[in-house]
């Protein structure tokens, strides 16, 4: 017997959650049952990430306000949920704004803070058997913990059976994918179907993928959205006296420290023999001088920052002014589009469409969907009663998670 779970999606950006769940693997119970995902639309105001969504054949996408899709009333000028068939699975992360640990942090009083609402309206019109819900790590604090906890009970207690939840901090790079990605993820399964999700043990804990092997031969492959920036003279200048995983900040404290401690912080520059090891401590500290910020401010770590090609990638965001690109471990400049893709597992067969600002978006905003896989494939195997490794959900607010 054939068990398909029909999927819808709302806030879909690009299609990361959407490629994860094309990705997932049916699953076979004892009983030969099997049971998969089919993902037939998502939602975004975006036009840019609607463009990509549509381009990858991952459903249809809709582009419209996420609360406008759920409002009935505001039906006629674009499609609404009862436009579509019925759907029995649902995914949503909600807009990060006002959760997010660069952010104000303004939590449910933000403006972006009720619009995990409009998945909880989803749920209340498709009652579907499971939904899964992302976001930053930082809501688990905004607001003192508050509109996590609000956010939680009201997911537990929607549509007409209630919800089952299991929520976790996920660290993506312990489950292959090339980045320090911490999210949350709230997996629910409807109450009547009496299952519990249960967290898929890490995969690469001990293992992390580097940057370095993760853009392996990115450019002998022909693939869009992969020309390299050109920089102005000062920020090559930034770049080249910024050794790999330090950030702007550190030519501050370069300048700070004595000629012999100087030199020893540069020379973990790979470049140092060859670029800098013949300037003089006065044509250092001059150049210096002229390339660094002058920023008392906002000094958060990311930016300038240089990778480390043995580790993975700090974050990659979707916006963000000067020094928030993410930059090289070895050349002096910030990474492709592509290249950013890579980090966030999507594939070269990847189509990005809009202009290079808005794709850098897409990119930043998307669930990796090396990790939205197997998040999909651990619902499959539960609902086939298949066991897989698994480790305690880390946030436990609910008795009934224990």
């Amino acid at each position: 017997m054939s068990n398909i779970f029909f999927m819808g999606e709302l806030f879909c950006g690009p299609g990361g959650m959407a490629l994860g769940a094309k990705m997932s693997e049916p699953q076979k119970s004892r009983s030969d049952d099997l049971f998969s995902i089919s993902h037939l639309w998502g939602v975004d105001k975006d036009i840019d990430a609607i463009a990509t969504y549509d381009a990858n054949d991952l459903g249809e996408g809709v582009m419209c306000d996420a609360m406008d899709f759920v409002n009935v009333k505001q039906s006629g000028e674009h499609k609404t949920i009862f436009d579509f068939g019925q759907v029995n699975a649902l995914a949503f992360g909600f807009p990060c704004n006002d959760f997010s640990m660069v952010g104000k942090k303004k939590g449910s009083h933000g403006k972006f803070g009720n619009l995990y609402k409009a998945g909880i309206k989803a749920i209340e019109q498709a009652d579907p058997k499971w939904f899964v819900a992302e976001n930053v790590s930082g809501i688990h604090s905004a607001n003192s913990g508050e509109t996590f906890g609000k956010i939680l009970s009201e997911l537990e207690d929607s549509g007409k059976y209630g919800y089952n939840l299991t929520i976790h901090k996920y660290k993506f790079e312990d489950y292959g994918v090339p980045q320090y990605r911490h999210r949350y993820i709230i997996v629910g399964i409807r109450k009547d179907q009496n299952l519990i999700f249960k967290v898929p043990a890490p995969t690469h804990q001990n293992c992390h993928i580097s940057v370095k092997e993760a853009l392996s031969k990115v450019y002998e492959t022909p693939i869009f959205d992969n020309d390299k920036i050109i920089h102005k003279s000062h920020i090559e200048e930034r770049l080249l006296f910024t050794p790999p995983w330090k950030n702007a900040w550190f030519l501050d404290e370069i300048l700070e420290m004595s000629v012999q401690e100087r030199r020893k912080a540069l020379a973990k520059a790979p470049w140092y023999n060859e670029k800098i090891k013949a300037l003089s401590d006065q044509e250092i500290v001059s150049r210096i001088n002229a390339c660094k910020l002058n920023c008392t401010r906002a000094r958060m770590s990311h930016i300038y920052r240089r990778l480390h090609p043995d580790k993975p990638s700090y974050t990659i965001t979707g916006s963000g002014g000067g020094g928030t690109s993410v930059y090289h471990w070895e050349e002096c400049r910030c990474l492709t589009n592509r290249e950013r893709a890579r980090l966030q597992s999507f594939p070269d067969s990847f189509v990005f469409k809009g202009r290079g600002p808005q794709i850098r978006k897409q990119i930043g905003m998307a669930v990796p969907p090396k990790g939205a896989k197997m998040i999909f494939d651990a619902i499959l195997k539960t609902f086939a009663g298949i066991n897989y490794d698994c480790v305690d959900a880390n946030y436990k607010k609910h008795a009934n998670l224990n």
